[in-house]
Order: C-alpha cells, then sequence, then structure tokens
C-alpha cells in the first residue's frame, strides 16, 4: 500500500458543513471504569500504557462511533481462507489526559508479522494494514491508510479512535496457525521530533534502494572506455561499502524482514495478539459472482481536472479500475444520457487496443462493459459497433462481455429506443447479453392491471432485446415469495439470467448501503442475493459524489438520495497528500458479502444448495431482507460451515460468550 504521508494528525473531512461527532454504534453495555486515576503530571515513559488508555477489539461489522464504550480486551481470532481478506477493529480510549492544550495524549501503533510455527510469514505492509476509521457526517465510514510500520496517532478526551485492521491472505500461502502483535504504547507529546529520524523502515527502503542500484551499475564491461570503468568501479565500491556499513547490519537477502521498531517498543508497551487460522482452501481468483459497479467518469474529469480522452485522463481511469478489483469488484466507467440512456464501458480504449485485452483478460474481472459507441470520438456509426463487436468475438474473454444500454426505462418511446439498440448489436453478434435494469414496465402501456404484475411481465415484453434483465430489490419490499414470480418468466435455457440491485431502495431495516446502517445489513446485501437465486448483481454508482473542481474538495452527497448513495470510497486527497482512493467500511463490507458467497458456493457444491440455504438459516445469519444477524458471531459460525469441528467450536462459543455477557457480537 501507497504511504499515504503522516497521518498522525487526521482530520474529519468537512462534509456538507458537518464534521466529526455522531453516537456510539456498537455495544450498549456500560462498558469498563477506570478505578484507580492517575494524578497530577503524567510521563508516559514511566506509567504502562494499560494504566493511560483502554484497548478492545471489535469485529468488523460494528460501526465504532466515537462515544463508543471500553470493553474487555480479548485477544483476536481470526479465520480466512487463501486469497481472503479478513478484517478486525481495535479501539483506542483515554483513560487520562497527558498532555495538554485540549489534547489527551499520543499512542504509537505498530504490528509485527504474523508468523507460523514452520516459519511462513505475513508481512506487514503487504499482507497486514492498518487504517483509521474517520467519520463522515458524524458516522464512521471512511478508512485512511496509517503509516507502517509505525504510526502516531493523536488521542482526544471522551473520544473513541477506531483502527481497521486487514489480513490479505495470498492464494500460495501455506495453510496453518499464524500469530503476531498490535504494540501500542503512550508517548510525550514530543515523540514526533524524535521520530523524524530514520525508522528501521525506512533504514530498509533506503538499503533496498541503493542495493538495487549497485545490481544496475554491475558487473562491468572492461571493453567500455577506460574513463567509465574507473568511475563505475569506484561508484560500485563505494555503495558496497555503505551497505556493508553497521547502519544496515541488521539487514540481508536472507529472506523477508521484519520491520517492526523496537526503539518505539518498551516494558510498558501494550500487546494486542493475533491469532490467524489460515485453512486449506483458496477463494477462486475470477468472482462466482458477478458484481458491476459504475464509476461515473465526468466526477473523475471534474474533480481532478483532467480532460476527457487526454493522457492523464486515461491514468485516472485505470487507476480506479485496478483499485477497485482488489474488493472482487467488476467495475465500468460511466454516463448519462437524456432519458437515462447511458454509456457504460470497462475499457476506455477501443477493441482492438492491447489495453482492452489486459483489461478484459484480468482474472479477478467476472464480466466488463462494452460501450455502443466509441468512447472518445463518439462514433456511433454502425460500422464503428460492428468491427468492435467482431473484434471482442474471436477472443475467449467474450463470454464476460454484456451491453448496458438503458437505465430503468419507464415509458414505451425509451422501451422502443432501447429494443432498437439492441437489435443492432444482435445483427452482429446474437450471442451478445444486454442488461436491462428495470423497477417497473412502461407507465403509458401498462402489461397487466397491477403494476407488479406488469413488472413480471417485462421479460416477456423485451424478449429477444434483452438477456440480463437486472431488478430492483427495492420491488420486491419484504415479500421473498414474490422471487419465483419473476424467475418463471425467465428462460435460463435460452441463456436468460436474473440479477438484482439497489438504488436510493430498499430502505431500513432491509440491506442496502446507506451510512449508518448496521454493519450486517451492509454485508446482508449479498446473502440476500445468494438467498433469492441471483446470478449477478449491479451498483449504478461509487464515486457519485457532488459536483467538484479540487480534488482536496469537500465531500458533498447529491442531494435527494440517501447518505452514502452512489458512494462507497472518497478521493485520498481529502484526507493526506495520497492520490490513492480511500474505501469506506462499506465498501469492505461489501467485499466480505462477497467472499461470504464463495463460502456458501463451496459448501453448497458438496451437500447441495438446500443445505447452503439451510446453512444461512440455521446459523441465523439471514432468513429474509427483515430477518438477518445483528451480531457477528453467527457470520463466523456460517463461515466455518465446512469444517465441522470448527463450527462446532464456534457455535460452543457462541453459547459461552452469551453466558458471560460480552464478547463479539
Amino acid at each position: 500500500m501507497e504511504n499515504s504521508g503522516n497521518l498522525q494528525d487526521i482530520l474529519v473531512p468537512p462534509v456538507e458543513g458537518v464534521a466529526g461527532g455522531g453516537t456510539a454504534y456498537g455495544w450498549d453495555d456500560g462498558g469498563l471504569r477506570n478505578l484507580s486515576p492517575l494524578k497530577g503530571s503524567i510521563d508516559p515513559s514511566e506509567v504502562p500504557t494499560t494504566d493511560l488508555v483502554h484497548v478492545w477489539c471489535l469485529p468488523n461489522t460494528t460501526n465504532v462511533g466515537p462515544q463508543e464504550m471500553p470493553r474487555h480486551l480479548e485477544p483476536i481470532n481470526l479465520l480466512a481462507a487463501r486469497n481472503e481478506r479478513e478484517s478486525v477493529q481495535i479501539a483506542i480510549r483515554p483513560k487520562v489526559s497527558w498532555v495538554g492544550s485540549g489534547g489527551a495524549g499520543t499512542v504509537l501503533v505498530q504490528c509485527s508479522d504474523l508468523s507460523s510455527a514452520s516459519g511462513d510469514r505475513l508481512v506487514v505492509g503487504n499482507s497486514l494494514t492498518l487504517r483509521r476509521v474517520v467519520p463522515i457526517l458524524g458516522i464512521p465510514d471512511a478508512l485512511v491508510p496509517l503509516n507502517l510500520p509505525v504510526s502516531q496517532i493523536n488521542l482526544f478526551p471522551g473520544d473513541t479512535t477506531a483502527i481497521w485492521v486487514s489480513i490479505d491472505v495470498p492464494s500460495t500461502q501455506p495453510p496453518g496457525q499464524y500469530e503476531g502483535d498490535i504494540i501500542i504504547t503512550a508517548a510525550k507529546p514530543d515523540t514526533e521530533s524524535s521520530a523524524q529520524c530514520l525508522s528501521k523502515a525506512d533504514k530498509y527502503k533506503l538499503y533496498k534502494e541503493l542495493q538495487s542500484c549497485l545490481e544496475m551499475m554491475g558487473p562491468v564491461d572492461d571493453r567500455t572506455s577506460d574513463g567509465m570503468v574507473e568511475r563505475v568501479k569506484s561508484a560500485s565500491t563505494s555503495l558496497r561499502s555503505v551497505l556493508l556499513s553497521p547502519l544496515f547490519s541488521e539487514f540481508s537477502d536472507n529472506g523477508p524482514v521484519d520491520l517492526m521498531d523496537e526503539d518505539a517498543i518498551s516494558n510498558l508497551s501494550l500487546r494486542v495478539k493475533i491469532n490467524l487460522t489460515v485453512w486449506d482452501f483458496v477463494l477462486p481468483t475470477t468472482p462466482s459472482l458477478p458484481a458491476v459497479f459504475g464509476i461515473s467518469d465526468t466526477v473523475i474529469e471534474d474533480r481532478f481536472g483532467v480532460v476527457h480522452g487526454s493522457k492523464e485522463w486515461y491514468e485516472a481511469l485505470e487507476q480506479h479500475f485496478k483499485w477497485l478489483l482488489q474488493f472482487r469488484i467488476s467495475p465500468y466507467f460511466c454516463r448519462w444520457g437524456d432519458s437515462m440512456r447511458v454509456l457504460t464501458y470497462t475499457s476506455p480504449w477501443p477493441a482492438d487496443h492491447p489495453k482492452s485485452d489486459e483489461y478484459f483478460s484480468e482474472p479477478r474481472l467476472a464480466a466488463y462493459a462494452v460501450p455502443y459507441s466509441r468512447v472518445i470520438s463518439g462514433d456511433a456509426s454502425k460500422e464503428s459497433l460492428q468491427k468492435q463487436i467482431e473484434i471482442l468475438r474471436t477472443k475467449t474473454h467474450w463470454k464476460k462481455a454484456y451491453f448496458y444500454l438503458w437505465d430503468e426505462p419507464l415509458n414505451m418511446e425509451q422501451y422502443d429506443s432501447l429494443r432498437n439498440l439492441a437489435s443492432e448489436i444482435h445483427a452482429y453478434a446474437p450471442d451478445a447479453r444486454v442488461l436491462t435494469t428495470y423497477y417497473s414496465g412502461p407507465s403509458d402501456a401498462p402489461l397487466a392491471p397491477t403494476a407488479f404484475e406488469a413488472f413480471v411481465k417485462v421479460p416477456k415484453f423485451l424478449r429477444p432485446h434483452t438477456q440480463i434483465y437486472c431488478t430492483s430489490e427495492w420491488v420486491l419490499g419484504n415479500r421473498e415469495d414474490l422471487v419465483k414470480d419473476i424467475i418463471s418468466e425467465l428462460q435460463p435455457e435460452d441463456g436468460e439470467e436474473w440479477w438484482t440491485y439497489v438504488c436510493m431502495g430498499p430502505s431500513d431495516p432491509h440491506p442496502n448501503w446507506h451510512l449508518g446502517m448496521r454493519g450486517t445489513q451492509h454485508r446482508a446485501v449479498m446473502w440476500r442475493v445468494w438467498k433469492e437465486g441471483g446470478t449477478g448483481f449491479l451498483y449504478w454508482g461509487a464515486n457519485c459524489y457532488e459536483k467538484a473542481t479540487v480534488p482536496s474538495e469537500e465531500i458533498r452527497f447529491r442531494r435527494g438520495l440517501p447518505p452514502g448513495d452512489g458512494v462507497l470510497f472518497y478521493p485520498g486527497e481529502v484526507f493526506s497528500s495520497s492520490h490513492v482512493p480511500v474505501a469506506s467500511l462499506r465498501l469492505e463490507r461489501i467485499l466480505s458479502g462477497l467472499q461470504d458467497i464463495e463460502y456458501l458456493k463451496l459448501f453448497s457444491s458438496r451437500y447441495g444448495r438446500d443445505e447452503g440455504l439451510a446453512l444461512l438459516e440455521k446459523t441465523g445469519v439471514y432468513l429474509g431482507p427483515e430477518r438477518y444477524t445483528h451480531e457477528h458471531m453467527p457470520i463466523e459460525v456460517m463461515r466455518a460451515g465446512h469444517d465441522y469441528d470448527a463450527r462446532e467450536a464456534l457455535t460452543a462459543l457462541v453459547k459461552r460468550k452469551s453466558d458471560k455477557g460480552f464478547g463479539w457480537e
């Protein structure tokens, strides 16, 4: 992960004139009391950190607000497959203040690699990352990267700070038990000045850069000019001398280096133990369920000041495309025209450009959008469309392709326009897939006596001009039994599919990704998709905040939409000097939900879909759009479904935690 600069004094970004505040969204327990408060001047270098701060752990489905009250600290125990990301939160709340100027104090946070008994490691900065949870509209949402391996965080009286810890397990990681620590150390206010000296991580980076320079220069060809040979030999000798100096004595080429900075740790530090079980199976690289998410190219052009079609424009789009792939999402870029006609494309380059083939062949991409007209020139000629289709049909990745032409057509004119566009496409490629989103039939030509009956009849009305019928979850309400009415109208034997989407609705308590909803409510969107039997999912926009012309400009959600709707990540420049997008809690929970689908699919492949549905319901994870778990532990029991022993152990743990009255809910 790119170093995002000095984030020790992260400020809550301005959002529509609101900053910070909010309420606790986690435990309702009264918390722990500090029975022995310290008095007078406090030197954190002489007092155990546990006397200065509360530290406790929370699952990734908890919204940890500034007023979150402390819990007991327990070791972190996580379960993960290979090629999976698993996350947990660490909360810190000051017991007393040991600095002036309105602050409570400063803590240094660092982590070790996770190691197994056989010597395998999950390395900090690669597999293990830390991000600070920053409120948006007073609600925890933005995940701002922290410096690694050591980060300095300023605490404030009466405020709880949350750190989001993510572990990415590579697909080649040996299975087994991994252990490590996150170390929290209360520090003096002047720690910043001492921290400006080279840290172990900085020294290691310098060491590797010098080593790389040395390798590029040698060996020297003696047949070159004498002067050049002597200069390069001299430089090589000097570089080798520096690399062998005592400054770099702790580094070598005998394997990875643990970048934990021992100088920042004392016997007064607080250690949070992390235990990770890596299971002996791999989540597929290509997602089983295509989840296609829109990225507004006009928002990118406006906020980052890039001209459509320029070199900088291509670079900005490519950054967003590649960044979103880590979330098991298949991105497409989009811009809306009149009457909700939409231009969608996954690659901004023409079909015959090598970059398009690179994008479409990406194994993490489950589906890609093909534009009806050229993205740059706007050429909508039939010859251009025909050429594009002919090129793509020769590729093995053509099976991933779809055309998304119209967003939610409402009347006969729009439906007819959609059918005409689809007819042109199918004239060149009868096997092309056209995707249409809708929540009703044409308003001026009812297809049936009632609105829902008309909605159900849309496939018959659109056939053969649409192959992917993508319906709004809002239409179903809490009537899951209506799903069979929709599916009964489809012809899967002819390649027709049923996908779903959320947009604005459904609202609370149904699953959606609005700001302030429960963590399990965010994650439940994908549980619902799997239970209902959808074969794909679409989300209209991930970066659709209000127009801005400066990257660091305040974040404003679009008026008329529920907070957070259409916004799943933020520009990195809003929080620091980094240009890397900042994920939201909600985006991480989308990833978790998509990973849950892989678990359910694996279980069902062994025991059948009926048993998979039973696992989802018997664990209490998801029974319907108004009946899903508000607690975290049932999720772990469901994920352990493939392992009988693990499932039994977790079930017993649920009861034990319930009896004690604390633990991971």
